[in-house]
């Protein structure tokens, strides 16, 4: 092996540092003739890379066994310069420089591996980006079928005659049965220029007749100048028939006015104003209606919001949250603030004047809860005479115990909603009882006359609105009216036995003894408690006396 590698590198090669190899020149001109040139690239493409790599393996193994037999000589004595040593040290270097070569062969041979595999990769990309290219394009391609197949031309919107009223209407120069029954394609422009054809006639009827529109407007504001000329007149005879309406008890204007202000009533008291009124026109002319309030809150009320108030009340909005963001209210107030809500009335209330025989009158002040969608009443008596001096009559009269149970178990402490219940929980009212006071009574027979309905469990035959309103109109008024006139009656008796006075019919006179042998020496009042107790104490006396 080396022997073969010494004849192999007989003649010398001269490499610079960039690697471009240099033939070593002879003594003489002459010798240019036997240069022969060396490149290692060159030489790189008629070898082998196994054969290379079996060539590394034999070169290892024989450096490794010239190490070894080197180091052995040295151990057996031999000199450091001597024949032998030299020998396998040349021929060590010898395997060492094909080993280099070796390995610039291995470097040389990974790097144009690498380069191939660059030059293979941009190829790839190259590929690549034209296969991304034609996607797009087939993409866009796509899309633009798409969207010629869903294409929606203008005449589709066209509500177009049928077919039937096209071929009977259409005259034959644009109908052309001959050419449209066969391609529906003509036929849809056949169609089509119908339609241009009967718009272009309107066209004209529209131009005529908004010529005929503005005579007439013309007619209608000249003839709207002269009413405006009469309202003047028109009012000043209205202020000057005012005395005689009166006189004559037929108020039209404030009539009138009360209708403009009904406008504005929320239903329930609407219902009630117009069958009271009814009622009042057509079988008692003692009822008066009126109605009483803040016109211009209730119009608010009924006015939706605008834009520009929304925006106001936005930013008013985050001003007061600024604001509550330093002190947040409590719970107590929060709830007091929500009960208030709640129990809003409407600004808006209605007033009935019941007038009786002997003069009083009987003021019914209809109140409505906007958020608990219940009616609720006032009551107030009014008299020719003065009660103020009566003891235990004052009682007949007050307003929590003159309408209780006109009808039976009605005695207005709750309302008779049962969604309130679930309302009343949500801000923690316990009882709507220890508000009446303050916002009137709920009786059924108040919310019957505004016309509402709550469901019950005998609830048959349901009715609503105006006509649950009208089917207990005159029934009501007439329980009404008899509840004061007999209160009045128990209160002229009450003031009489005050004044020792017994107030005696000619009828029961016969009852009464001729002398009168017991006198009334005391009269005082008692509560409801006091007179059981009293009425118990009573009844075991008599057990004991009979």
């Amino acid at each position: 092996m080396s022997s073969d590698v010494l004849k192999k590198r007989k003649s010398k090669v001269l490499r610079s540092e960039a690697g471009t190899p240099e033939v070593k020149r002879g003594r003489g001109e002459a010798d240019q003739q036997d240069v022969r040139v060396y490149n290692e690239e060159v030489e790189l493409d008629g070898r082998n890379p196994e054969q290379d790599f079996d060539q590394y393996k034999e070169s290892c193994e024989a450096l490794s066994k010239l190490m070894s037999e080197i180091q052995r000589m040295k151990a057996s004595g031999a000199k450091e310069g001597s024949m032998d040593v030299e020998q396998k040290r040349m021929q060590s270097c010898i395997l060492f420089m094909n080993l280099k070569k070796l390995n610039r062969l291995a470097h040389m041979r990974l790097k144009r591996g690498r380069d191939q595999t660059h030059e293979a990769k941009q190829r790839v990309d190259v590929l690549h980006l034209q296969l991304q290219n034609l996607l797009y394009e087939v993409m866009h391609l796509q899309k633009e079928i798409s969207k010629c197949l869903e294409f929606k031309s203008k005449h589709e919107e066209i509500d177009l005659v049928s077919e039937e009223e096209f071929y009977q209407d259409a005259p034959p120069e644009i109908s052309r049965p001959s050419l449209t029954k066969t391609d529906p394609h003509q036929l849809t422009l056949a169609r089509l220029d119908w339609e241009l054809e009967q718009r272009k006639r309107l066209a004209e009827k529209y131009k005529d007749s908004q010529a005929t529109k503005e005579k007439i407007q013309k007619s209608i504001e000249v003839k709207k100048e002269h009413l405006r000329s009469l309202q003047p007149g028109l009012n000043a005879i209205m202020q000057a028939s005012v005395p005689v309406q009166e006189y004559l008890s037929m108020p039209y204007e404030q009539t009138q006015k009360q209708a403009e202000i009904a406008r504005h009533l929320p239903p329930p008291l609407y219902v009630l104003f117009v069958q009271s009124n009814a009622y009042g026109q057509a079988c008692d002319r003692n009822l008066i209606v009126s109605i009483s309030g803040d016109v211009d809150e209730a119009k608010a009320l009924s006015k939706p919001p605008d834009d520009s108030q929304d925006d106001e009340s936005d930013s008013d909005a985050e001003e007061e949250q600024e604001k509550t963001k330093r002190r947040r209210p409590t719970t107590g107030g929060q709830l007091d603030d929500k009960r208030r809500e709640m129990l809003k009335r409407h600004p808006l209330s209605l007033c009935l004047d019941l007038k009786c025989k002997d003069g009083s009158v009987l003021h019914l002040y209809f109140f409505y809860l906007m958020n608990l969608n219940i009616m609720t009443v006032k009551t107030k008596v009014s008299t020719t005479t003065d009660l103020s001096t009566a003891i235990s009559a004052g009682e007949l009269l007050k307003s929590d115990t003159l309408l209780s149970c006109l009808y039976t178990n009605d005695q207005g402490r709750e309302t008779p909603n049962p969604a309130n219940r679930y309302q009343f929980d949500k801000v923690g009212i316990v009882s709507f009882a220890d508000y009446v006071e303050d916002l009137g009574y709920p009786y059924m027979w108040v919310q019957n006359l505004g016309g509402l309905h709550f469901p019950s469990e005998s609830s048959e035959g349901v009715l609503v609105g105006s006509s649950l309103s009208a089917s207990h109109m005159e029934s009501t008024m007439k329980l009404l009216r008899g509840r004061v006139q007999s209160r009045l009656a128990l209160q002229k008796q009450f003031a009489s036995l005050e004044h020792n006075i017994i107030p005696v019919s000619s009828e029961c006179q016969h009852l009464f003894p001729a002398k009168i042998i017991s006198r009334l020496a005391r009269w005082t009042t008692i509560s409801h408690q006091e007179y059981m107790v009293e009425f118990k104490s009573f009844i075991v006396y008599l057990k004991q006396i009979f």
